[in-house]
């Protein structure tokens, strides 16, 4: 059925081809002479023959070309479409204007063959503007409106001038962690959680690693997600898009922050820095839990249980429930046991904070 359709069209050129400029060949020849050969139907009749005759050789090429342009218009997603098609008709629109005083031009060069380029030309660009950025172009408005409908729903007239929570972009190190899981349950976290596509396949590839160690990683991530999505109260959602032009995932986030106007979340300290570095917003869970451990001051007493021998001699070590390092004096006596000590000093390195403490027994016998 096409291929009859694409020849009937080609029927149709060639007729009116040959209705307009068969005749003023003839002429041009002198083969007309008067003759019935100057009618311009005659000239219709031949080109429709003309061009039928060769729609034999080109019309499989035809049909095939138009069959691929079909599927692949049917395969591409209905955001490319729509984005690159309002990026091809403001563009016809822009060129449409530029050529407007192009056609009063005398030279006919200029005035019939330079608005045809400035269309195709125009066109072309305002397409791949539509389609490359439509990403962008997306997400302003898909997360403006998720925004907007969540304000109209959770406040009421006296908050409606309150500002939004920003979206909150999680990365594959704090995925894997595991702890922001525990943050979203307690609430602490507000507003819309983010997963970016590509920080998906990444956490993918790293659980399909031959390494034994990466693969456990990147599973418990996974695990961490859909703890995440199946039981916590926390909207969390995916986002689609990608940055094809940029590699790094760490780049693309930062990206992806500055579009939507969101904040990395993350325990990366490199990653941390490039987004301070470049004014996106970022929390910091390292930060988070550094700030919420219990402060200790020296003359405070604790009770513990000393676990193994220090690095000096007769020294014990011990452990806060968030893993700060108490070292404990005159303790590897006592490794196995639970004990009250005294702290006498706070240290604080750039690996974290280290308590020195001595036994209350010991400073009870002194």
């Amino acid at each position: 059925m096409l291929k009859r359709i694409v020849q009937l069209f080609i029927i149709i050129a060639g007729g009116t081809i040959g209705y307009l400029y068969i005749p003023d060949l003839l002429e041009l020849t002198g083969l007309t002479n008067g003759n019935w050969v100057e009618s311009p139907y005659v000239g219709l009749v031949f080109g429709a023959i003309i061009l039928y005759l060769l729609s034999f050789w080109v019309v499989d090429y035809i049909v095939d070309f138009l069959r691929w342009v079909e599927e692949t218009l049917v395969k591409a997603p209905v955001g490319d479409l729509l984005f690159g098609s309002l990026g091809l008709i403001l563009g016809l629109v822009i060129a449409y204007l530029i050529t407007i005083p192009i056609l009063d031009i005398e030279i006919k060069l200029v005035s019939q063959v330079l608005p045809i380029f400035v269309t195709f030309l125009l066109g072309y660009f305002g397409f791949q503007v539509g389609f490359k950025r439509r990403d962008e172009f997306l997400n302003l408005l898909t997360l403006a409106r998720k925004e907007k409908d969540k304000t109209a729903v959770e406040e009421n007239e006296t908050e409606s001038n309150r500002q939004m929570p920003k979206v909150k972009i999680l990365d594959t190190s704090v995925i894997i962690d595991g702890r922001i899981a525990d943050i979203c349950q307690t609430n602490f976290l507000e507003g819309t959680v983010l997963i970016p596509q590509f920080v998906l396949e990444e956490l993918q590839h790293i659980a399909d690693s031959s390494d034994v160690l990466k693969r456990n990683r990147g599973r418990r991530g996974l695990d961490v997600l859909n703890r995440m999505q199946k039981e916590l109260p926390v909207n969390v959602e995916i986002y689609e898009g990608d940055f094809e032009e940029i590699q790094e995932v760490d780049s693309k986030l930062v990206k992806l922050a500055k579009v939507i106007d969101g904040v990395v979340v993350t325990n990366d300290f490199n990653l941390n820095k490039v987004c301070e570095f470049q004014h996106v917003q970022v929390l910091n869970i390292n930060d988070l839990a550094n700030a919420v451990k219990p402060v200790v001051l020296p003359g405070e007493e604790l009770t513990v249980q000393v676990i193994k021998d220090g690095k000096e001699q007769n020294q014990g070590v011990a452990y806060l429930d968030d893993g700060t390092m108490i070292v404990v004096e005159e303790g590897k006596e006592y490794i196995g046991k639970t004990i009250e000590v005294l702290i006498t000093s706070v240290l604080q390195t750039s690996a974290g904070r280290m308590i020195f403490a001595k036994p209350k027994l010991l400073e009870k016998a002194l």
